[in-house]
């Protein structure tokens, strides 16, 4: 049984950073581990996604070139590092897992951490 558990959660001004951890246990095959974000009265979207055995990022429009997803192999966590944070990034963000092909498609993932609150005051 996959296992997602996150951390790195917190408050953050305007511009500011934040990181979130995603500490993965039994993932197999080229598995896809992917960051995902829901704020109040909106759909989850995906926000980052790498796959585990290529190593291959893919992230959403709105936060590429501010976040940036990386495995750390050693402490088998999967980490996302968002900078120039803004209002509307606020949201919890939940980790996931899973065989994917569409990597920011939330249907593709079939694990899930209990996510995460990130707020960003303006």
């Amino acid at each position: 049984q996959v296992q997602l558990v996150e951390s790195g959660g917190g408050s953050v001004q305007a511009g500011g950073s934040l990181r979130l951890s995603c500490a993965a246990k039994n993932t197999y095959g080229d598995m896809c581990i992917g960051w995902f974000r829901q704020a109040p009265g909106k759909e989850r979207e995906g926000v980052a996604a790498i796959r585990t055995r290529s190593n291959s990022p893919f992230y959403a429009a709105s936060v590429a070139g501010r976040f940036t997803i990386a495995q750390d192999n050693a402490k088998n966590t999967v980490n996302l590092q968002m900078n120039n944070l803004k209002p509307e990034d606020a949201a919890i963000y939940y980790c996931a897992a899973g065989l994917c092909d569409r990597m920011l498609v939330s249907t593709e993932y079939q694990y899930w951490g209990q996510g995460t609150q990130v707020t960003v005051s303006s």
